[in-house]
């Protein structure tokens, strides 16, 4: 018989892990709204038998930029606030991880995930970066109207031109050379 913790117990368990950061954070007198948007942690991810499921401890470190889906929900929760070289260890439900379809062959089904995390660095944006970021995708939309009324207005000058046949050219260009 193996031992399950309800949902609701780990809920309140990464609930806690998360609570418990917020301490050194106080101690250190940071500012609760921070512009960093980018992390860079060593990760330990295992099963609940203790089966090692990912590990960056034998490459580089991971590069996590909060908010676009990564990492799993669960292991971007325990980050939220976390303080530069604190430790953590992290039990994920399945709810927060994988889910039902899991991901074969590595991961069951509904399985618990435990992750031992390390933050490395916070990576704060420079003035241009964040321009870039904010600019880019709207000239990326606009590109896209700006081309469509140069290709408009290309085919309307094409079409307002008045035709003149080849024989009326090749008068042309006789005439202008009889001309000289």
């Amino acid at each position: 018989m193996t031992l399950r913790p309800s949902l609701l117990q780990l809920r309140l368990l990464l609930l806690l892990l998360l609570l418990g950061g917020a301490a050194c954070r106080a101690e250190a007198g940071f500012e609760t709204e921070s512009p960093v948007r980018t992390l860079q942690v060593e990760t330990l991810g295992s099963l609940v038998d203790g089966r090692i499921i990912d590990t960056s401890l034998t490459r580089d470190p991971l590069v996590i930029e909060l908010g676009q889906k990564q990492v799993i929900p669960g292991l971007e929760q325990s980050l939220l606030d976390m303080c530069v070289g604190e430790k953590r260890r992290v039990i994920i439900p399945s709810d927060l991880a994988y889910g039902k379809r899991g991901f074969p062959p590595s991961i069951p089904a509904d399985a618990v995930l435990h992750f031992d995390v390390e933050l490395i660095a916070l990576i704060r944006a420079n003035y241009w970066q964040k321009l870039v970021k904010g600019i880019l995708p709207l000239v990326g939309m606009a590109m896209v109207p700006a081309l469509l009324g140069l290709i408009g207005y290309h085919l309307y000058r094409k079409a307002s031109t008045p035709k003149v046949s080849k024989k009326k050219l090749k008068e042309e260009k006789r005439n202008k050379s009889k001309k000289k």
